[in-house]
């Protein structure tokens, strides 16, 4: 019987990017499904000095990666589901996303300090719009400064020229078993405060549209539940558009009837999200639920963008 061919996995290499490739390769080997890790240097990673809208924004982080799979280079690549745009403008052709393996925690977490322990002109770092505004919408006497580099170098500014705290996502200090050192305060944001990125905490597999093979061994470490919060974030996301740099955000959960832990197509989906004008200050969150999740997030973006109507955002 001939040897099974393992899956090429592309992934960046950033220590949090093999971690999600390594877990993604744990449960395809869980299935039966041997792959191997292809790491993929991306413009995002290579120009950690300057901040992502002077980059392109949407898809910096994934363009290289997509290239890969579309020149066969890769069979499948690994994604954080925040990076992967969901505009159809900006989306490439022939790729597909085939599975959402799991989410963690999607919230952002401030450490160095806590909102109510922050400093009146205290700075935050945080190369995030969408992080900035809605700390500036419940302390606008805050400064802010940019933020880039991986986990480690971001969390190593917190105390280094004049900074006080830092804004992260809480998936990627967990799944990095990041603790916090003693003394050192932090604090995890509610979405209320802070809406996170569309599919923050998710995992995304995308591999090529007709490669059959490729689609059926994936889709044995998909998470239809978990999919169908991530798709509904980003149904709201691309009912926005992609090309603009507005500050955006989105969390979709569970709610009654029906069980979060074990939902059927039945199960409520209440989607909270977030558009802001920067420039005005100006900052609207609104929640709607229903069953589809899709709809759910194009009518929320559609009432959004009456209360806020400007160019459709990227998220950040």
């Amino acid at each position: 019987m001939a040897e099974t061919v393992p899956l090429r996995l592309a992934t960046r290499g950033s220590p949090l990017a093999r971690w999600q490739a390594l877990r993604v390769q744990s449960l395809l080997s869980e299935v039966g499904v041997p792959s191997e890790l292809v790491v993929v240097d991306t413009e995002g990673d290579r120009r950690s000095d300057l901040p992502l809208g002077a980059l392109g924004g949407a898809g910096v982080f994934v363009k290289e990666i997509q290239y890969a799979l579309l020149r066969g280079e890769a069979d499948l690549a690994v994604h954080s589901a925040k990076d992967l745009p969901a505009s159809s403008t900006v989306a490439v052709k022939g790729l597909t996303l085939a599975a959402v393996p799991e989410r963690g925690d999607s919230s952002d977490v401030l450490v160095g300090a806590t909102l109510e322990s922050l400093s009146p002109g205290a700075i935050v770092a945080t190369g995030s719009p969408r992080r900035r505004v809605q700390l500036a919408a419940v302390r606008p006497d805050l400064g802010f400064v940019e933020l880039r580099g991986n986990l480690a170098t971001r969390l190593a500014q917190v105390g280094v020229d004049g900074v006080t705290a830092v804004i992260t996502a809480k998936a990627a200090l967990d799944r990095l078993e990041w603790q916090a050192s003693p003394g050192l305060e932090f604090e995890i944001l509610s979405p209320d405060v802070m809406v996170p990125q569309v599919g923050q905490g998710a995992l995304a597999v995308e591999c090529r549209s007709d490669d059959v093979a490729t689609l059926a061994a994936v889709a044995a470490i998909d998470r239809p539940a978990q999919r169908r919060l991530v798709e509904a974030e980003r149904a709201f996301l691309a009912t926005l558009g992609g090309g603009c740099t507005m500050p955006v955000g989105a969390w979709a959960r569970y709610v009654e009837p029906g069980s979060p832990q074990l939902p059927s197509a039945s199960t409520v989906i209440e989607l909270l999200a977030m558009l802001a004008d920067e420039d005005r200050g100006v900052v609207v969150r609104k929640s709607a639920q229903g069953t589809d999740g899709d709809s759910v997030g194009q009518s929320l973006a559609e009432a959004l963008l009456e209360d806020v109507p400007l160019a459709a955002p990227e998220h950040s």
